[in-house]
């Protein structure tokens, strides 16, 4: 603990003494913690010596254990209880005249905040982020004492919410005169090639007890790092007041924000009294224009832009909820590869740095608020819904407003009350919207919605743009109200598990087999949602549809529809662990047609059934493709766009293919040209295992990972693809097992264990750097009868 406080103590003096700026640090490391609710654990003297010591992001609940008997709606893991986390820090006495803040970008649920044992603060919805101005309580020159206390109890959820301090934590010092957290707003009224007029509104607190002439003054950085242009203005404050300033500024030849070319200028924000700086912060935002037409779908700075879009849970899968900057970004790599360009981050408040993502790598966002407005947005019978809206979406939109990726705001999800009128509901869609108003002009608002029937309430006239789930269940209100776009909001909702194949082919949807697993034909769906397909197919029929949105990118702890002894869900287009299920191709091959690529289905290991049918589907970017058993073709089959049945629009299916061992090739073809070749081959017993990670190279930040791929294959390099080997994993040198998995949803095996089996032939191991600690890191797997691998990452 003292290394702790050594080293916060210079970080704070030095950052905020020789800058006399801002001075934001982190507060993630050294934080003991517990489980239960130990009497007096605020206080400053209680001995927490017999806790655990940990780092936030944290979540408690994810090292399990699994509780087998219980359904698996929100994932079997012990979320539900209380907690509380403590640490010692000291701040110099030299910057004993500044203002002290803490910020918490997420907490689940409802934490307390006590700083030497005295309440600094709480609050009441887990996915916000929120922060306090703790002066008061903070002792300058000496050691001081935080506790946090978490009960998630009262916390309702319909998939895995994670518990503890999830998100990161900081520490924010400021002069007395300074700009507010998330106070400065920035739009871009007029955008265009050769100029781009600005409007930034700052807002300025004084808390000396005098008043104060500053001047603010705002410039305008180039993507490049160069100063372009700026403004700048004086005002009077009043001692314990706040005042806006607001600046015009032309930029020329401004270089426009794409997803395609994602740059990001930022606005400097300098605060000055006289020819002394007291405060200087930083403001990334994007040039871009954007318009949701009634007819014609979404226009992004003035083009066509079909919204590609899926929906993200907040959990990492084997990680759980605790937010990791990678294992976001891996994510998203992995649905940039897929063709996706938009993120619907569903159904709540998603952390800061998911935002920042997408800004940088070149995705639009649909930004949710809340998943209902009952106890999973923690709102209780006893909470004043109108004060806790206002709150809630004051710090939601303020701190998300200056992202250029975020081109919607959208206040709830399904909530029924709303949609049928019933407990004043559309008297709290009209607050929650106006809201979301108050701090926010530049964009759509919207709810997403479920209910077709209950369109005739006109709920729609209270938003801007229609978004609704699933089943064309928007054409009622497009009838009602036909001047707003369209959005599906949540499509396909299609059932599978990766590599896993079931005979014969459903004749419907909902044709669910006792197997406890779903098919990666991708012919089944909830009796609520459809495969993806027709929603390709309602997309390309109807211009007026922005996109969609599909549920889901990833599967997701909990919400294992349709068989609920499993731990998660069957939605994801890629597994729990980012392995691509057979999906990811059907997507890849609709929405990247630039892209050459065929995919086969399924594996080719059906013993027992030689001399019976085993279709055959194929994914391509091309128009059809031919199909080969042991070198004898089995014919060609087209595409055939015209069709209303939609499977036939974007598959390619054999649907009498005679089984035998062997070699299966599928060559496919756009205009007569080949575009590429897939083939899956009968694989004999497993005799090796390959490591194929990620990143060979990770920072020795102790949160950077590698996602190393574990897979069997026999004799002769042909993967095994029922492999369900255990394997077991040693590192050597400055790494940790992060977590592991294999994607199966029925799998009650722990994610933080050295060994896993596999699944369908392939299992992850997420590796982790120490904090300070760089070197080379050899990771080496074994297994019963196979031959073992090493393989070696950097930690730099």
């Amino acid at each position: 603990m003292k290394k702790l406080t050594i080293l916060f103590i210079l970080t704070v003096s030095l950052l905020n003494i020789n800058a006399q700026t801002r001075d934001w640090a982190n507060f993630n490391d050294n934080w003991k913690f517990t489980k239960g609710n130990p009497e007096n654990a605020q206080t400053i003297d209680f001995d927490d010596s017999g806790w655990e010591s940990v780092a936030v992001p944290h979540d408690w609940a994810i090292a399990g254990p699994f509780n087998e008997e219980e359904r698996g709606f929100t994932g079997k893991l012990p979320w539900k209880g209380e907690g509380w986390y403590r640490k010692t820090f000291t701040v110099s006495s030299a910057i004993s005249d500044k203002i002290v803040y803490m910020m918490f970008d997420g907490i689940m649920a409802f934490p307390k905040i006590y700083i030497n044992g005295k309440l600094a603060g709480e609050w009441d919805y887990g996915y916000n982020s929120f922060y306090f101005d703790v002066t008061e309580y903070v002792k300058f020159g000496e050691e001081n004492t935080i506790a946090v206390y978490v009960d998630t109890r009262k916390h309702g959820s319909r998939w895995y919410p994670g518990a503890g301090i999830y998100r990161k934590v900081q520490v924010l010092i400021t002069d007395k005169v300074h700009t507010e957290i998330w106070g400065t707003y920035v739009t871009t009224p007029v955008v265009t090639k050769s100029y781009s007029d600005m409007r930034i509104l700052t807002n300025v607190n004084n808390f000396t007890e005098e008043q104060k002439s500053i001047t603010v003054e705002s410039i305008i950085i180039s993507p490049e790092g160069i100063e372009v242009v700026s403004a700048q203005s004086d005002k009077r404050i009043k001692a314990g007041g706040s005042i806006e300033f607001d600046h015009w500024i032309t930029v020329n030849s401004p270089n426009i924000w794409d997803v395609d070319n994602p740059v990001l200028y930022s606005v400097k924000t300098i605060v000055k009294d006289g020819d002394k700086i007291l405060d200087e912060s930083f403001t990334p935002f994007g040039f871009r224009t954007f318009e949701f037409t009634a007819d014609d779908g979404f226009f992004l700075n003035g083009k066509h832009f079909n919204m590609k879009g899926v929906n993200l849970h907040h959990d990492h899968g084997p990680l759980g909820a605790a937010f990791n900057t990678r294992a976001m970004e891996r994510q998203l790599e992995i649905m940039k590869e897929m063709g996706c360009n938009a993120i619907r981050n569903s159904h709540n408040i998603c952390a800061p740095e998911l935002l920042e993502l997408c800004d940088k790598m070149g995705f639009i966002v649909f930004d949710e608020a809340f998943d209902k407005w009952d106890n999973k947005a923690d709102i209780t019978p006893e909470t004043d819904f109108y004060e806790f809206g206002e709150r809630n979406i004051k710090n939601f939109v303020m701190r998300d407003r200056n992202h250029p990726s975020i081109v919607i705001w959208s206040v709830g999800n399904e909530m029924g009350d709303i949609q049928g009128n019933s407990n004043y509901g559309l008297q709290k869609l009209a607050a929650m919207v106006g809201y979301v108003r108050k701090y926010d002009i530049t964009r759509p608002v919207t709810m997403a919605c479920d209910q077709d029937g209950n369109a005739k309430w006109r709920h729609s006239d209270y938003y801007d743009v229609h978004a609704y789930n699933y089943g064309q269940r928007w054409e009622p209100a497009r009838k009602l109200d036909p001047s707003k776009a369209v959005i599906i909001s949540e499509s396909a909702s299609t059932l599978s598990t990766r590599g896993f194949y079931e005979l014969p082919l459903p004749e419907k949807k909902t044709d669910f087999t006792e197997s406890l697993q779903m098919s990666s034909y991708d012919l089944h769906a909830p009796y609520w949602a459809e495969i993806g397909d027709d929603d390709f197919m309602w997309v390309e029929n109807d211009s007026y549809i922005t996109g969609e949105f599909v549920w889901t990118g990833f599967d997701y702890l909990g919400e294992p529809t349709p068989h609920f002894s499993s731990r998660s869900s069957y939605f994801g287009i890629v597994d729990l662990c980012g392995i691509p299920k057979d999906r990811f191709y059907l997507y890849q091959s609709h929405w990247r047609p630039e892209k050459d690529m065929v995919h086969i289905l399924p594996h080719w290991n059906w013993d027992g059934y030689e001399g019976k049918n085993v279709p055959v589907f194929v994914y391509t970017n091309g128009d059809e493709a031919e199909l080969f058993l042991n070198g004898k073709s089995l014919g060609k089959k087209s595409k055939n766009p015209k069709s209303e049945v939609s499977t036939e629009r974007y598959r390619l299916m054999w649907l009498d293919v005679i089984y035998e061992p062997g070699e299966l090739k599928a060559v496919g073809y756009k205009n007569g040209r080949v575009v590429g070749e897939a083939i899956v081959r009968t694989a004999s017993d497993p005799k090796t295992i390959k490591l194929t990670p990620d990143r060979y190279d990770i920072n020795a930040t102790g949160d950077d990972l590698s996602y190393i791929l574990v897979e069997a294959f026999d004799d002769e390099g042909n993967i095994c693809p029922l492999a369900d080997n255990l394997v077991n994993f040693k590192i050597k040198g400055p790494g940790e097992i992060a977590g592991v998995g294999n994607g199966n949803p029925q799998s009650h095996e722990p994610f933080i264990a050295d060994y896993r089996k596999l699944f369908n032939g392939k299992a992850m191991l997420i590796l982790k750097s120490v904090k300070g600690e760089p070197g080379s890191i050899e990771v080496s797997a074994s297994s019963d009868k196979m031959k073992g691998t090493k393989v070696s990452i950097v930690s730099r």
